[in-house]
């Protein structure tokens, strides 16, 4: 399988914005971009032209980096969202917020996207009664995430639970921090989901 294996905050800096990778030091003085906020490499201080191409490539590397999706898979699911009915950037941001280790890490119980991604892939949770150890399984509303009872003792649950409210859950879900339960209402709608991006670049992207 392939993944991204490089420094993560090396992606921040490069689309010149927090993508909050790195979990809680992305809200410290620690964060690389906080020191040095410009693209990395030799060149990274140089002006460079904002051509409109660059324009929908950076935010299409955006959207991939701050959901953890590389490319070939990132294509499948515009390829999805341009089949569905509606607006096929936001068919796209759904599919994307769908995804398990994204609904872990919505929910609290993870401290980054990359964190749920470890832990959906060591096997800790259960969507409705059935063990899912795969990041990119797909949620529906009314399904019923949860941690498996062999792992509540764990420190991440530990710390989940304890830190139950620190952080906003979108209103699409229900965390229930007491029980490790997750409970999907519905997919979200453009106007709930946070992530700063501008999805009809994408879709003028890979128009051409």
């Amino acid at each position: 399988m392939a993944r991204y294996t490089g420094a993560d905050c090396k992606r921040c800096r490069r689309e010149k914005q927090k993508l909050f990778l790195k979990g809680s030091k992305c809200e410290s003085a620690k964060c690389p971009i906080e020191i040095r906020p410009y693209p990395p490499g030799e060149h990274g201080r140089g002006r460079t032209k904002d051509s409109e191409y660059l324009l929908q490539m950076r935010e299409k590397q955006k959207c991939a980096r701050i959901y953890g999706v590389l490319e070939k898979q990132f294509r499948g699911y515009y390829v999805e969202a341009n089949r569905r009915t509606g607006k096929t950037g936001e068919n796209l941001l759904r599919i994307l917020e769908s995804r398990l280790d994204n609904v872990v890490y919505r929910a609290g119980f993870a401290k980054s996207r990359d964190h749920a991604r470890q832990l959906v892939r060591h096997g800790h949770f259960l969507v409705n009664g059935v063990k899912t150890d795969i990041p990119s399984a797909r949620v529906v509303a009314n399904d019923i995430v949860e941690v498996r009872e062999s792992s509540r003792n764990l420190t991440p649950f530990q710390v989940a639970q304890g830190e139950a409210g620190e952080r906003t859950v979108p209103a699409w879900l229900e965390a229930i921090p007491s029980r490790l339960r997750i409970l999907v209402h519905n997919l979200p709608e453009r106007p709930v989901i946070d992530t700063q991006v501008q999805e009809q670049l994408i879709v003028e992207l890979y128009s051409k």
